[in-house]
């Protein structure tokens, strides 16, 4: 089992910049890929970006040029880099691991709270 622990999140200003990290402990030996989520205040669970040990990555289209994923597979660690900011990318934000052909896998973190003020 994947055990995944968040960290990064806070208050910011609208335009202003946070990087999340997500790192990952136990057996990883399933898992070959990794990604954001978050969930809105109006309770919607949306993708947010992930990336495959292959380094082929995914984004969401509203924030595709804003945000980049990346791994450091030293440290089994998953990072964030949010840029440009908005209001409505406020929501609790949740690391996962998996395994791209099998969900019995998943992981999930605890989440950890993005508030973005306007």
């Amino acid at each position: 089992q994947v055990q995944l622990v968040e960290s990064g999140g806070g208050l910011v200003q609208a335009g202003g910049s946070l990087r999340l990290s997500c790192a990952a402990s136990g057996s990883m030996f399933s898992i070959n890929a990794m990604g954001w989520y978050r969930r809105t205040p109006g309770n919607k669970r949306e993708l947010v970006a992930t990336i495959t040990s292959g380094d082929i990555t995914n984004y969401a289209d509203s924030v595709k040029g804003r945000f980049t994923i990346s791994r450091d597979n030293a440290k089994n660690t998953v990072y964030l880099q949010m840029n440009s900011l908005k209001s409505e990318d406020t929501a609790v934000y949740y690391c996962k691991a998996y395994n791209l052909r099998n969900s019995a896998f998943d992981s999930w973190g605890q989440g950890t709270q993005v508030t973005v003020s306007s």
